[in-house]
């Protein structure tokens, strides 16, 4: 089992930046990978970004030059740095983290990008 806690949600004028943190209750290293996911009100669960525990990254298109995920292995914690935020970006952002002995989410953190 692995319990995920996501923090860094708020409110933020569009174009500016939010830092998410996901920490998680055992060693990220024995995960295989962790990602970010958001939903959108009337819209389905989407990948933003996840990294391995190799070091790999990847990016949904709509974020990429925008976001940047990275991983504290000591601290059991994965960041989500967004910057330049739009109001598109609103969300309920969650973390998953994918296992080889199962798949485990966050109970997520909202954002909201308004002015």
């Amino acid at each position: 089992q692995v319990q995920l806690v996501e923090s860094g949600g708020g409110l933020v004028q569009p174009g500016g930046s939010l830092r998410l943190s996901c920490t998680a209750s055992r060693s990220i290293l024995s995960i295989n990978d962790m990602g970010w996911y958001r939903q959108a009100p009337g819209k389905q669960r989407e990948l933003v970004a996840s990294t391995t525990n190799r070091g790999a990254t990847d990016y949904a298109d709509s974020v990429k030059g925008r976001f940047t995920i990275s991983r504290d292995n000591a601290r059991n914690t994965v960041f989500l740095q967004m910057n330049s935020l739009k109001p598109e970006d609103t969300a309920v952002y969650y973390c998953r983290a994918n296992a080889f002995f199962g798949t485990f989410w966050g109970e997520g953190t909202l954002v909201t990008v308004s002015s």
